[in-house]
């Protein structure tokens, strides 16, 4: 294989797959990158064997062929290379020349045979989804997956696709995020899959907020084409909670209030929360709220912030993070936290989004 490529684009294209590489991985191969150049197109792909992301880049394919090279080695090669064009060949040996006029890198790497193939998904039906709309729809939901292990179930987002409508739920057991999105094309596939936050992780670097994406499904993988980009992922196997049954009714109970003024307030309070004393304490007042934070042997916090609210005054903590997360990434002006009791959890409804969140008990 011989090729001619700009610099430039080639770290991006590095940069684009090598997320996914393990260092721990018992399989040195899993380590490498594997590089293949057919008909002016250059293709990256790197996997752990759980995701696997393939970037093409156009190049001047001189000599088809493929190789693959250790991921890091490779990258740091071609970031800190002074020129930028960069002429790379490799030979039977496996050798892998990365040269210009003035300077030339000499690295080993191994056959291509050795790379774990990725799954196909010919004959496949694929579904069209706008990227913004996906990368919107994952932010209000992917900061509330869990990261228990026990609980692998957890471990990603529900995807669900059901007559033109996306539906995203996450949750970590103590809080919950659904976004709802109607997509402008009605296909007749049905698709309800768990997505593991690897995955999703790759898919918020990699999403644009033009053009669309495919979405293709087989048994127990899932492929995101996004043009240029693939991710293909195995999905988590097993039964999402029915999150139905946890939505409570609309409650006429509502308190309006500035968003960011909120949020600042409360990272305020949350700079003296301790791993035994974490709930921020919220006090509702007809048209005023109190937040306060007060942690033994550190200190005391108070701050008053205009509300709307008509209904009856209550005392209710809440974890701050769980307040912040959702707070931060949502872009109105203001929001409405509705409201029963001490007991009973917070929610945050807007078009075509719910966010749920439990109370803590105040210590």
């Amino acid at each position: 294989m011989r090729f001619k490529v700009n610099k430039t684009s080639l770290v991006g294209a590095i940069q684009t797959v090598q997320n996914v590489i393990t260092t721990k991985s018992a399989l040195p191969i899993l380590s490498n990158i594997l590089i293949d150049g057919q008909a002016n197109n250059l293709r990256l792909t790197a996997t752990d064997l759980d995701i696997g992301i393939t970037c093409v880049i156009p190049v001047d394919i001189q000599e088809p062929g493929s190789i693959t090279v250790p991921a890091k080695r490779f990258s740091d090669i071609i970031k800190e290379f002074p020129l930028d064009v960069i002429n790379i060949t490799s030979k039977k040996n496996n050798q892998v020349t990365i040269d210009s006029d003035m300077c030339q890198f000499k690295i080993m790497g191994l056959a291509k045979e050795e790379f774990p193939k990725l799954p196909e998904f010919k004959d496949k039906k694929a579904i069209k989804i706008e990227q913004l709309v996906l990368k919107q729809a994952l932010s209000l939901t992917s900061f509330a997956v869990s990261f228990d292990e026990t609980r692998y179930v957890l471990n990603g987002i529900l995807f669900k696709i059901s007559k033109g409508v996306l539906v995203l739920v996450s949750t970590d057991g103590k809080r919950l995020a659904i976004a709802e999105r109607k997509l402008p094309i009605e296909s007749d596939v049905e698709i309800n899959m768990i997505v593991p936050i690897k995955t999703i992780q790759e898919l918020n670097r990699n999403l644009k907020d033009e053009g669309e994406l495919s979405l293709v499904i087989s048994s127990n993988q899932v492929l995101f084409d996004l043009g240029g980009v693939g991710i293909v992922s195995r999905l988590i196997e097993g039964e999402f909670p029915d999150y139905k049954q946890v939505v409570p009714p609309a409650s006429e109970n509502k308190m309006k209030v500035e968003r960011g003024k909120f949020l600042l307030a409360v990272k305020r309070a949350a700079l003296l929360a301790t791993q035994d004393y974490q709930a921020v304490k919220l006090e509702v007042f007809k048209n005023k709220l109190v937040i306060s934070k007060s942690t033994p042997d550190v200190g005391e916090f108070h701050e008053e912030l205009p509300v709307e609210y008509q209904g009856r005054e209550l005392v209710i903590g809440f974890n701050p993070v769980y307040l912040m997360d959702v707070l931060k990434i949502l872009n109105e002006e203001m929001v409405n936290l509705e409201l029963i009791d001490a007991e009973k959890p917070g929610v945050i409804r807007i078009s075509g989004y719910v966010y749920i969140v439990l109370p803590m008990r105040l210590n």
